[in-house]
C-alpha cells in the first residue's frame, strides 16, 4: 500500500496550550490557523512524514489585552516570527492506534527536536465524499528552549509564568478517495 496524502483541515484543527500563571492556576490559549500535510504509510509508519504550520497571529487565550502581548516581542513576536512549524523525522508505533511523532519544532527561529504522543483514529468516509481521519497529539516543552523568556518577579518569590507548557494538538484530516 502507498502512502496516504491528507491536507489538515483548518476549519476543524487547533492547537492548545497551557501554563502556569502565578504559581498558583493555568492559563489556557489556542491557535485556531493550522495547515499542513500527512503522508501516512500504514504499513510502515516510520516512512510517514507529518508537516504543519501554525499561524502564530491567530493565538486566542480569551482575553485581547494578554493576546496582544503574546504576538509582541516579548514572547512570540509575529512580525518576526509569523509561524510555528513542525516536521517530523520519526514515526514509531506505540500500540494499537498510538505513535511516538518525533520531530523538528519551530518557534521564534529557533528548531529543536520534539516528541509527541499521538493517537490516529479510523479513517471514515464523510457526508461529502472525502476520506477523513482526525488525530490528537501531546507533549510539554520549555518555552525557555525556544527563546520566549520574558517573564516578571513576584514580590512573594517565583515567576509570573511558568517555564513548561503542555500542548495539545487536536486535527481532522481530509483525502480524496482513490
Amino acid at each position: 500500500m502507498s502512502k496516504l496524502i491528507y491536507q489538515i483541515d483548518p476549519a476543524h484543527s487547533s492547537a492548545q496550550f497551557k501554563i502556569r500563571h502565578l504559581m498558583i492556576a493555568n492559563v489556557k490559549g489556542e491557535f485556531t490557523k493550522i495547515s499542513g500535510t500527512v503522508q501516512f504509510d500504514p504499513s510502515d509508519p516510520s516512512a510517514s512524514l507529518v508537516e504543519a504550520t501554525i499561524e502564530v497571529a491567530s493565538v486566542s487565550t480569551r482575553e485581547p489585552q494578554r493576546d496582544t502581548h503574546l504576538r509582541s516581542a516579548d514572547f512570540f513576536d509575529v512580525e518576526k516570527y509569523p509561524a510555528i512549524a513542525f516536521r517530523s523525522t520519526d514515526i514509531v508505533p506505540a500500540g494499537g492506534s498510538d505513535f511516538e511523532v518525533v520531530g523538528d519544532l519551530t518557534i521564534r527561529g529557533v528548531t529543536k527536536q520534539v516528541a509527541l504522543s499521538a493517537e490516529l483514529s479510523p479513517e471514515i468516509k464523510d457526508p461529502f465524499g472525502l476520506l477523513r481521519r482526525g488525530a490528537e497529539a501531546k507533549t510539554k516543552i520549555s518555552r525557555k528552549d525556544f527563546g520566549v523568556t520574558y517573564n516578571a518577579v513576584l514580590e512573594a518569590g517565583g515567576f509570573a509564568i511558568g517555564d513548561d507548557v503542555e500542548i495539545t494538538i487536536d486535527v481532522e484530516m481530509t483525502r480524496k478517495p482513490e
